[in-house]
């Protein structure tokens, strides 16, 4: 019986939504067909029970626009919840959320407010009911801003090691922002600087590979063309030189996570220009080597700024901007690679 409705799942997203080709790709849908709110981006996705999904993003009239919102929607594994406002700022626009779970059940719901990203603060909600309420919003403290796009990567030891980065007028830097106790105290390690500082790097995400290190990879600037990686040995306090990959960059949001068999799913632009097409990139030694394995988008619009997890099941799923329009979700096979 499972996999009947998981097959018909499959035909209907199809119906509506099927763009992608290459192997593993198991079902393709909108989160949602209809808003209240004309334009979205920038989505982030969590596994909160077995089987179940949250999904966050901003969406208002118009990145910075002064209505913009963080806005999520719940899959309880049959249905997309319609989208409710999760969180909002007075006069000011909302940016980047970025959820996570921890282990306690507590969901995180790390985001920025703001003018621009020159100048907003980070803030953080919690939910214990996986999503459907939240806590007030707690400012972090300044020069703090939590994960900026991708999602955060626990350590054994309890440390929540966040991705973080800062964009000012002439260079782009990243950092790795480190709480103890679920984002009530913080530390700060850096800068990462790419070699070519008068640009630079934005947004990392990162992963722990098989012997235990903590891998970056960058977004990058127009300039460099290139996404960007470096390695931790000690936890993200410091990190080897920032290095150019093989792989293309248009400077677009990226996503990557460690399957539990130890490759690395990374999703991306896989061009110079432009936000398409969007597609799905393994490692099988960690992200030293790539090789291309789907293409999620190859129609001419924008496809950008994904999230990519593993569920419990061992699926891979991801969720991306669709022209702007919509946020659309991808679940992947990686047995199939």
């Amino acid at each position: 019986m499972r996999i009947s409705i998981i097959v018909m799942t499959a035909f209907i997203a199809v119906h509506f939504a099927c763009s992608g080709e290459g192997p593993g790709i198991v079902k393709e849908e909108f989160i949602y067909e209809e808003a209240s709110f004309p334009s979205c981006h920038a989505s982030t996705l969590v596994e909160t029970q077995p089987g179940e999904l949250l999904a966050a993003w901003f969406g208002g009239t118009d990145e910075g626009e002064n209505d913009v919102g963080i806005w999520t929607s719940r899959w309880d594994g049959k249905t997309w919840s319609p989208p409710v406002e999760a969180a909002s700022a007075q006069n000011v626009p909302c940016w980047n959320p970025v959820l996570f779970q921890m282990p306690d059940g507590e969901t995180c719901l790390f985001y920025k407010a703001g003018p621009s990203p020159r100048e907003w603060s980070g803030l953080i909600k919690r939910s214990r009911d996986g999503g459907q309420t939240w806590s007030e919003e707690e400012l972090l403290p300044a020069g703090i801003l939590g994960p900026i796009k991708n999602k955060p990567v626990l350590l054994k030891k309890g440390d929540l090691v966040c991705g973080s980065s800062v964009e000012s007028w002439r260079t782009w830097t990243c950092w790795m922002e480190i709480t103890p106790d679920g984002g009530k105290t913080w530390s700060k390690y850096g800068p990462i600087v790419h070699p070519d500082e008068l640009n630079g790097i934005i947004q990392p995400t990162i992963y722990l590979d098989q012997d235990g290190n903590l891998r970056m990879l960058c977004r990058s600037t127009r300039r460099i063309g290139y996404i960007c990686s470096a390695i931790s040995k000690d936890g993200g306090k410091t990190w080897s030189t920032v290095r150019n990959t093989d792989l293309p960059h248009p400077g677009s949001g990226i996503d990557a996570v460690a399957l539990e068999d130890g490759r690395i799913v990374l999703i991306y632009n896989h061009t110079r220009s432009g936000r398409s097409p969007l597609n799905v990139g393994l490692s099988k030694n960690g992200g030293d080597a790539w090789e291309m394995v789907v293409t999620l988008e190859n129609e001419p619009g924008e496809y950008s700024y994904p999230a990519v997890i593993q569920t419990r099941d061992g699926m891979v799923h991801t969720t991306y901007t669709w022209k702007r329009q919509r946020i659309k979700h991808v679940v992947l096979d990686p047995s199939k690679w």
